[in-house]
């Protein structure tokens, strides 16, 4: 105790030094002596700039198998990297020198801090997808722009043979389906070359046949016209039989096996063939306001084709989840990935639908289960909602805090002792000696990340005297109401009635919610306004069907699944679902900014890098932009694809859901994807990686400029770049669904450090994706401490403001029953058993092999039908001679009794 009062003393004498130096010298000591007296430096901050550790190494995703055992994870993992702020501690200088040395180094800082939280609000519309023409681009590399005029060439050099002097926008009707017709019989020479140039000609009509168009609208809309010809004609089967050939190829995956660089000339024949299938995909699958009932039908039917598992008895998908596990196995390094990817993601998002086909989806099936409708859409709520103010920075919370004591240091009125320990995170005397057990010491948020609103800080420091109320017409309008209906779930009514019944009658009734005898008048009230806000998901109604299914096989008899395209295609993915997972997973790992290059990572710039290198430093800053912007489109579609299979196969079936994120979890998706926001994540968002000349259908129609550093660097004029911020909001929400109610992977938030880089990503000022962090960050306020929650009172306003309410949920207290640290590993393991349950019961055909009723008729046993293969016919004498009539029987071996 002695000890620790002298510590004290000397911290705060520390701090009295450090304050008359500040004024002397405008500059703070060096962070050595703060951490000397075991202390954080005020102004040792996180570092943003999406640098990492020599700990926080990326997960190793290339050496998982599955599934491995849920362990609580290194505590040092994902642990961000901290940046000292340089002030000045030369103390030996002349001391006009330095002050006026240590104030420029202030405002300095002072000035970037402002600028980076000089943020604007982000005028951004989530939905599905991008517009047509930016998925459009999105699928060529800028190193493929040479091939538009080769795809020209090749459609011109066929289309003069058939129709010469004419155009193909000249053409009636007829003879364009006439020509159609001749070069889907081309498609079947064998010829490898000449195949190449058809589908070449094939892949010039789906592109709008832009050397005969003056706009790039007109482009579009030839493209659209085209595509509904070709899908009429037959030419997207065509495509998936030379599609399986290409797959199959295996001499030219051996090849590609030993070159020691493969190049986008590797790849030829896949990236013709996929950009096709890819136009008519996104075409398609796009409505627009005037398609004819044709356009309408064939729709339809693409979708129904697709989704149905009509190619080699599984759907389209599959085949291309196949590409995937693939080239993720290094047996065809060579797949064109990009477009892979790209084109998965559309076939899922056309055969299972988008955000609003789910909403009307879940409407319909809440009614068939008798359901209360939805309290709301939330797609609508969130794109009302504001963004917040994103929290101060350390920096700033200095500044504000020095200007403050400047102008008050004359007159300083006395605090009562009280106000000072509510709010002892503003007492540097008292900060870190009264500490509760439960706060985390290596937690860099308490002091790196901390921020106080001003309202706050005013306690302590008696604020000027208030400025004379203004007009009404410029006063602040408050919101009226909260933007969510508050929710109660059934668990949550039976522990408040079991809470009350155990203090007030002293035994419970188990899950009965509907007895309230002896309980005293203010709880009948409690439970009848939390019985009105009672919400019942259609997961709890699945699962709770399916524990009457699993305790009476028998008398409930066979469950009826309908044959949706979500059921279709996780029946076709269950064998190799944890392949499928850990390949994406692989694939985005690859392409985070924030992964380092290891030789033995898996390549997934085949694609894009040219045969010949790049030997000018335009050529190199050109590559550089597209590696950087392919990179982003394979973000893009990995979290696209991920979030639309978890939604769908959760509104399908609960289980279906379940084992999917059981198979993320399992291969380290959390800390995979909190390793991506372990960045800057502004400058992410804002990142420029695009040359606008250079996108299609700009370049084919547009001459092309001189490309010069300045014209590359431009870049586009938006604030920030859609699919950036489409792909956070995307990885966000799967971080959502991943851990929410599930207490052992909230534990993992929290073992993953990953409060301060969540808070970090508060500073984009966009109302959807500050929402999903909000969120993320109310599960793990229970673990937090109370030490964090004291210094992030603006972070805890925003979540009250802006997430949910559980009428009955002590979030921020620590107080929930359910989070028990020793039942974590039980949690998984019961889930896991659950689902291998669901999976057994309604996936194994030999599941009910015991219960079978057997047929005892001789008659009907010897009368039914036995097909025989054609080569018994054969060969039936012969198996009659040599099993039967050359065979001793012994018949009285048979008729004795045995």
């Amino acid at each position: 105790m002695l000890y620790y009062n002298v510590k004290t003393f000397k911290f705060k004498k520390l701090i009295m030094c450090q304050i008359r130096l500040f004024y002397a010298t405008g500059s703070l000591a060096s962070p050595a002596l703060w951490r000397r007296a075991g202390r954080t430096h005020p102004t040792h901050v996180a570092s943003i700039e999406g640098r990492e550790n020599e700990q926080g190494e990326a997960p190793n995703l290339s050496s998982l198998v599955d599934p491995p055992v849920l362990s609580p994870p290194s505590v040092s993992k994902m642990q961000a990297e901290d940046m000292e702020v340089p002030l000045l501690n030369n103390l030996n200088d002349n001391g006009d020198r330095l002050r006026s040395k240590g104030k420029d180094v202030f405002k300095d800082q002072q000035k970037e801090s402002e600028s980076s939280m000089e943020s604007p609000n982000l005028e951004f519309e989530y939905g599905d997808t991008d517009t047509l023409m930016a998925e459009i681009s999105e699928l060529y590399s800028y190193t493929e722009e040479p091939e538009f005029a080769l795809n020209r060439d090749c459609f011109e050099e066929d289309f003069r043979s058939y129709a010469r002097d004419q155009r193909w926008i000249d053409l009636s009707s007829e003879e364009r389906r006439t020509y159609v017709m001749r070069l889907l019989d081309a498609l079947e020479v064998t010829d490898r070359d000449k195949r190449l140039k058809v589908a070449r000609a094939i892949l010039y009509l789906a592109q709008g046949v832009f050397d005969e168009c003056d706009a790039e609208l007109d482009v579009l809309r030839w493209s659209r016209r085209n595509v509904f010809l070709l899908y009429d004609m037959g030419i997207f089967t065509a495509l998936l039989e030379l599609l399986s050939m290409e797959i199959d190829n295996s001499q030219a995956c051996s090849s590609a096996v030993r070159k020691p660089a493969i190049s986008l000339a590797d790849s030829t024949e896949l990236r013709v063939l996929l950009s096709i299938m890819y136009l008519m995909v996104e075409t398609i699958r796009v409505q627009t306001e005037d398609d004819g009932p044709e356009w309408r039908a064939a729709r339809e039917a693409f979708k129904t084709e697709l989704g149905a598992p009509l190619y080699n008895g599984e759907p389209f998908a599959l085949l291309l989840f196949s590409m995937v596990t693939k080239f993720c196995s290094m047996n065809a390094p060579h797949f064109p990935m990009k477009k892979v990817l790209l084109l998965l993601w559309k076939t899922i998002l056309l055969t299972l639908g988008g955000f609003e086909e789910l909403q009307e989806m879940k409407v319909r099936d809440r009614q068939r289960l008798n359901l209360p409708p939805l309290p709301e859409d939330s797609i609508k709520v969130v794109r009302a909602m504001r963004a917040a103010s994103p929290p101060a920075s350390a920096m700033e919370l200095i500044e504000q805090q020095q200007q403050q004591k400047r102008g008050r240091r004359s007159r300083r009125p006395l605090v009562k002792q009280d106000s000072l320990d509510t709010y002892n995170e503003r007492d540097p005397f008292k900060n870190d000696d009264v500490r509760d057990e439960e706060d985390d010491p290596e937690d860099g948020d308490n002091g790196a990340e901390g921020e106080v609103d001003p309202l706050d800080r005013d306690v302590i420091i008696q604020p000027p005297p208030p400025p004379p109320l203004r007009p009404l017409a410029e006063r602040v309008n408050f919101p009226k109401g909260l933007p969510w209906a508050p929710k109660v779930r059934e668990k949550d009514i039976e522990h408040f009635l079991e809470t009350s019944r155990n203090k007030f009658i002293g035994f419970t009734l188990g899950n009965d919610t509907e007895t309230l005898v002896g309980l005293p008048r203010p709880i009948h009230e409690s439970v009848k306004t939390l019985k009105q806000h009672k919400y019942v998901s259609i997961s709890e109604v699945q699962m709770k069907r399916e524990e009457e299914l699993q305790q009476c096989p028998l008398s409930l008899g066979e469950e009826d699944v309908e044959e949706t395209p979500a059921e279709t295609l996780y029946l076709g993915m269950l064998p190799n679902l944890s392949q499928y997972v850990i390949a994406l997973l692989k694939l985005l790992l690859a392409a985070a900014p924030t992964s380092k290059a290891k030789t033995d990572s898996i390549n997934i710039l085949a694609d894009v890098l040219p045969e010949e290198m790049p030997i000018t430093v335009l050529q190199s800053m050109k590559l550089g932009i597209d590696v950087n912007r392919h990179k982003e489109i394979i973000v893009k579609a990995i979290s696209a694809l991920l979030l639309l299979l978890l939604k769908h196969l959760k509104l399908n079936h609960v289980y279906q859901f379940e084992i999917v994120s059981q198979h993320l979890v399992f291969a380290n998706c959390i800390p995979l994807i909190l390793k991506f926001f372990n960045q800057n994540i502004m400058s992410y968002i804002s990142a420029k990686n695009s040359i606008c000349v250079l996108d299609f259908p700009h370049c084919a129609v547009h001459e092309m400029p001189e490309l010069t550093a300045e014209s590359l660097e431009a870049g586009d004029s938006n604030q920030f770049c859609w699919r950036n911020l489409f792909s956070c909001i995307n990885l966000l929400r799967i971080l959502n669904k991943l851990t929410k109610w599930k207490h052992s992977r909230t534990m993992m938030l929290v073992v993953f450090k990953s409060a301060p880089i969540l808070k970090r990503a508060l500073k984009v000022k966009q109302a959807m994706m500050q929402l999903y962090v909000l969120k993320l960050l109310k599960i793990q306020t229970k673990y937090l401490g109370r030490q964090w929650r004291k210094s992030n009172m603006k972070t805890m306003s925003a979540i009250y403001q802006k997430v949910r309410h559980r009428l009955n949920d002590d979030w921020a207290y620590g107080n929930d029953i359910d989070a028990r640290p020793w039942d974590f590993q039980a949690e998984e393991c019961a889930l896991r058993e659950s689902i291998e349950k669901f999976n057994s019961r309604r996936y194994d055909k030999n599941r009910n092999g015991d219960f079978a009723p057997v047929d005892n008729c001789l008659q009907s046993v010897l009368g039914q039908r036995v097909d025989l293969p054609e080569d018994f016919h054969y060969s039936y004498e012969m198996w009659l001679e040599r099993e039967v009539f050359s065979q001793p029987i012994e018949w009285e071996g048979l008729l004795q009794e045995q």
